[in-house]
């Protein structure tokens, strides 16, 4: 699914600790549109052992959403007690006619996800990778080259420090679609020739060690644009977006980093 209804969902929390915590520790949950970011490293890396890799991602965010939640607690809304009670509805079997509805509701939502905001974010990538006309196009001398070299120095510690994946990363601030998108794009301009499809590129480019850290910084860096849109909204307050946006992306970056820096003691590659 995805965070932003998981959030709109808080609304119905009597206690503002439990809204505020829920919305706060949301974004660590994995969102659908991670779920490509993943296959293509799982399929570049642990074809094996996919399923184990997909699960402790998910497993992870539940971890660490469970520490921060706790921590919320003792710190930021301490002293506010809460009690959960809620009446639960009479199930029944679902129609067909509901879960087609729904169905296209999540298809129909992508499909337009990915012709406006997707899209768009893409070809801004596209024309930043190539201009200035006087630079090759999708190389460093590029607007976004640039960009990538800029934000290189951040990255170097946790093992992905090219400026073609620091700049997947910012692009994936808009849309976490856009990440896989961004490194299609830029590694289709410089293994075309070659005719290597993106998993190659993947190869070419990362170590098991060092997507595993990228996967780790995918799942916990800061939330798409619409996430912390909405949480502005149901907060009325912009400070808790900004706080969210450099929160999470401080702990994917430490976790990243720790990833790497232990398994490259371990003696993992």
């Amino acid at each position: 699914g995805c965070n932003v209804p998981g959030i709109m969902s808080a609304r119905t929390l009597d206690s503002r600790k439990d809204r505020m915590i829920t919305m706060l520790i949301n974004p660590f949950m994995s969102c659908g549109a991670k779920i490509p970011i993943y296959s293509v490293f799982i399929a570049a890396f642990f074809s094996k052992h996919g399923g184990l890799i997909l699960f402790s991602l998910y497993a992870l965010g539940i971890i660490v959403a469970l520490l921060l939640a706790k921590l919320f607690s003792k710190t930021l809304f301490k002293g506010e007690s809460s009690y959960f009670i809620m009446e639960l509805p009479p199930y029944r079997i679902p129609t067909g006619r509901n879960v087609f509805r729904n169905m296209w509701n999540n298809l129909s939502g992508f499909v337009k996800r990915a012709g406006t905001i997707i899209f768009l974010v893409v070809t801004i990538m596209w024309v930043l990778a190539v201009l200035p006309a006087s630079a090759e196009p999708y190389s460093q001398g590029t607007i976004l080259g640039q960009i990538g070299t800029f934000l290189v120095p951040i990255f170097r510690l946790a093992g992905f420090g090219t400026w073609q994946e620091s700049v997947a990363l910012f692009a994936g601030i808009p849309a976490k679609e856009a990440v896989v998108g961004t490194l299609g794009m830029l590694y289709a301009g410089q293994y075309m020739e070659e005719g290597k499809v993106l998993v190659d590129a993947i190869r070419q480019n990362f170590t098991p060690l060092t997507s595993m850290a990228y996967m780790v910084m995918v799942l916990l860096y800061t939330p798409c644009a619409a996430t912390l849109g909405v949480i502005g909204k149901e907060t009325k307050s912009v400070k808790w977006p900004v706080a969210m946006a450099l929160y999470t992306f401080a702990i994917g970056w430490f976790a990243a980093v720790l990833v790497f820096q232990l398994g490259t003691l371990l003696g993992f590659r």
